[in-house]
């Protein structure tokens, strides 16, 4: 996906999650963030909300909401409280995303 087609794609992605589940940010990680996707490259993107309920229901209703952006990405959902005790702790998919990941959105 050429620069232009992404930063596109990733506009409209913001856009639906910021309507439909207000978060309090929205985080491009991986291969994207770092500027080293191919490709075939997934979209990794942490997204962070308070959630009461099941955090894996909320990442289904989230791909339902995206089904229609035909590429491929992967959603991950955490809560603020779980963003804070795991920023630090090398191992988790949090702490990547916060060191190299760029902020999409942040609640203002």
């Amino acid at each position: 996906m050429d620069k232009r087609k992404r930063t596109k794609t990733l506009n409209l992605i913001v856009k639906r999650l910021v309507t439909r589940f207000d978060p309090d940010q929205i985080i491009l990680f991986g291969s994207h963030a770092r500027g080293t996707a191919r490709p075939d490259s997934d979209i990794d993107l942490l997204v962070v909300l308070p959630i009461t309920g099941s955090k894996r229901a909320k990442q289904i209703e989230m791909r339902i909401a995206l089904h229609d952006i035909r590429v491929p990405k992967d959603i991950i959902v955490a809560t603020p409280d779980q963003v804070a005790r795991q920023k630090n702790i090398v191992g988790t998919l949090i702490h990547p995303a916060l060191r190299e990941g760029k902020v999409l959105y942040a609640r203002p």
